[in-house]
């Protein structure tokens, strides 16, 4: 009896042991797990706090404000009234005088070009384009709000931050500036040319409206040719295709396909598109047809498990009435499975719209400052401008990099945000 109690209480003691090393093995396990996910989100937070620190200031930009004296001495010495001799006259020099009738009189070339290096160089332009527009002006003084020139702007956004600044005003021109705040002629405004102008070499002027649409165009081209196809090609091989060996293959290189690095689907554009078809380079249909390429296996994968997905009683159900099974295809399971789909498109094109290699295997890393009217128009796209930017060393281009990266995220969050958006809405639970 005493054995028997002894071997009973030796063997629960071993259950205990075991159970204790089983739950502390669960405890670490699910520590992991949420250490894991902690780690990922601490990634994630470093990196939107990064972009959008050196991102954010890029939605606001200096400007100054200029009290022009349009002399017509300068403009139009003989009062002709000619558009073209009002388009080329020096407007630099009734900048410069503005300056100097609110700083005071500079003598040598080199501080004279460093009061006018205050302002922007798009500004003689905007004094052109207002002369020409109306003539009436000539001879007369108006205030007008101009763009500052980018280190002037980086200077006064980074005046707070002591040692922030290493750009290239001199003495003079940071304490021209001051004055200038001072007086409440330089303001920080919204940066409305962010998104409404295009490419510039100058940064104070650049925008992402160019490479916005270049890339609109590019998806517009990429969903026409992707969906259907994609959507077409997933209800032949779950419905009718037959079960054979070029079946599988078909399914195989479909599934290789989705794998393949995309600057190889630029390398296939630049030969078959470009070089063989003969198709402008740096147009967004080009950039759309190769970007369809590779998001076409993608939407057949998903249009596949979304087909899939739907119950067999639905199609049993369907048939049993009579209907053929093209009907019950058409009539029954896709529209159950669309919801799917669309999800399924719209996370490709997400993929697409980020993607740049193969944009640059076609051309699309060109200068262009024209925004694209049509799919044929020359363009770039929201990554390739990114890229661009980031190449060029000016502090703000930099800010413009960051910016430009803000936008694009937004754009890939709010197509995520549409395919959860669909699914919740349209997805049924069997």
């Amino acid at each position: 009896m005493r054995k028997n109690t002894s071997m009973n209480s030796s063997t629960l003691d071993t259950v205990r042991s075991n159970l204790r090393k089983r739950y502390s093995r669960e405890r670490r396990f699910r520590l992991l797990g949420i250490l894991s996910v902690l780690i990922g989100l601490g990634f994630l937070l470093f990196f939107f706090s990064s972009i959008i620190s050196r991102g954010y200031t890029a939605f606001v930009q200096t400007e100054l404000l200029l009290n022009v004296h349009f002399d017509q001495q300068i403009i139009d010495p003989k009062s002709t009234g000619d558009t073209q001799i009002l388009g080329r006259a020096n407007y630099r020099t009734l900048i410069r005088q503005a300056l100097m009738d609110e700083l005071g009189e500079v003598s040598g070339r080199k501080a004279r070009k460093e009061i006018l290096g205050l302002a922007s160089g798009s500004a003689a332009y905007l004094l052109r384009d207002m002369i020409v527009n109306n003539p009436r002006l000539v001879g007369t003084t108006k205030a007008v709000w101009v763009l500052a020139d980018d280190e002037v702007d980086m200077y006064l956004k980074s005046r707070k931050k002591p040692g922030a600044y290493a750009g290239r005003l001199s003495t003079d021109q940071k304490a021209w500036a001051e004055t200038l705040r001072a007086n409440g002629m330089l303001k920080k405004k919204f940066n409305k040319g962010f998104f409404s102008n295009g490419d510039s070499r100058n940064p104070e002027v650049a925008g992402v409206l160019g490479a916005a649409l270049g890339s609109f165009y590019m998806l517009l081209v990429t969903v026409l040719i992707a969906f259907p196809v994609g959507v077409a090609a997933s209800i032949y091989l779950e419905e009718f295709a037959p079960n054979n060996r070029w079946t599988d293959l078909i399914e195989v290189n479909i599934n290789n396909l989705a794998a393949i690095p995309s600057i190889v689907f630029g390398l296939l554009g630049l030969a078959v598109f470009i070089n063989f078809f003969g198709l402008p380079r740096s147009a967004p249909l080009v950039g759309g047809l190769v970007l369809s390429l590779m998001t076409l296996p993608v939407v057949i994968i998903a249009g596949r498990a979304a087909i899939k997905s739907v119950p067999p009683s639905v199609r049993e159900a369907a048939l049993g009435l009579g209907a053929s099974h093209t009907q019950t295809v058409f009539h029954h399971v896709l529209p159950l499975a669309m919801p799917g789909m669309l999800t399924g498109t719209i996370i490709g094109m997400a993929r697409a719209l980020g993607e740049s290699a193969p944009l640059l295997m076609i051309g699309m890393v060109a200068f262009i400052v024209d925004k694209p009217e049509g799919p044929l128009d020359a363009a770039t796209a929201l990554p390739v401008q990114i890229f661009l930017w980031f190449d060029i060393p000016e502090r703000a281009f930099i800010e413009r990099t960051s910016g430009a990266i803000i936008v694009l995220l937004l754009f890939l969050l709010a197509m995520n945000a549409t395919a959860v958006w669909l699914r919740r809405k349209f997805e049924r639970r069997w």
